[in-house]
């Protein structure tokens, strides 16, 4: 299951972005760039840069998520998104033996391809266990015969298994990651990602961070969203048709994250 949670972002954000402004359009020191910052001032600050486009100031804060209950495919796709940092479970020290997976809604919904893809599933599990026994058992062996304590031996023998024996493993394994993104890099990934083109998975990671986004620092994230959110649809032909609808449904999820802190 999906479980996106918000470790941890720079403090004050909103209060920061606003002095890095004051310091671009004041002549401020450095040493008193705080001073005089009150919540007024500081959302009047962000609201300037947003309304001039002024994106370079938001990069001066991050936010970092734990991210639980995805598949490896995953992968390919947000690591794309460059100005951020990742850190993900290996397959390669960490064995599967807790083997968990994930299942696309659209494979879930149907009874006879979710009974074929669940077997493909748990089949390449069963290979993957034989191959990773098979292959620890020739390295002990060998780590044994070169003078290696027993111990030792079983610790390495299954690493350098499982190092191949991963290979087998589909892209439904599930994973497990941390990623910092800097302010300004969330606010094109869910213009990217929050969008009813992008796939279904990664779509439902970028609106959940959204959603903790948005309660941390409203006035930063209060036009995050897909881009039709804020103007035309960026996907031209290839667009969803729904930009109404699509508005209406990141309004509300704000108006609902609003009534919460109430």
């Amino acid at each position: 299951m999906l479980k996106v949670t918000l470790i941890q972002h720079t403090p004050e954000p909103e209060k920061l972005i606003a002095a890095a402004a004051k310091l671009c359009y004041s002549d401020s020191s450095c040493e008193n760039i705080m001073d005089g910052l009150d919540e007024e001032k500081t959302i009047n600050f962000v609201k300037m840069l947003s309304d001039l486009g002024h994106e370079s100031p938001i990069e001066h804060i991050s936010f970092t998520f734990g991210i639980e209950g995805i598949s490896r495919s995953l992968l390919a796709q947000i690591t794309r998104h460059r100005i951020a940092s990742f850190s993900v479970q290996s397959q390669r020290y960490v064995k599967k033996d807790n083997f968990i997976y994930i299942t696309p809604p659209a494979i879930s919904e149907n009874r006879e391809i979710n009974n074929i893809y669940e077997k493909s599933i748990l089949d390449s599990f069963e290979q993957y266990n034989k191959i990773a026994d098979m292959l620890s058992e020739k390295y002990y062996n060998e780590f044994i015969n070169s003078g290696v304590s027993e111990k030792q031996a079983r610790s390495k023998a299954e690493k350098k298994a499982i190092e191949d024996a991963r290979f087998v493993l589909p892209n439904a394994c599930e994973t497990k990651m941390v990623v910092t993104m800097n302010a300004r890099s969330l606010l094109n990934f869910f213009r990217l990602r929050c969008c009813n083109r992008a796939q279904w998975e990664i779509r439902a990671v970028a609106i959940e961070m959204l959603k903790l986004c948005y309660k941390t620092a409203p006035s930063i994230f209060s036009a995050a969203g897909p881009a039709c959110c804020n103007g035309s649809c960026s996907e031209g032909k290839m667009s969803c048709g729904k930009m109404s609808e699509v508005k209406k449904t990141f309004s509300k999820i704000k108006e609902s994250l609003k009534d919460e802190e109430k």
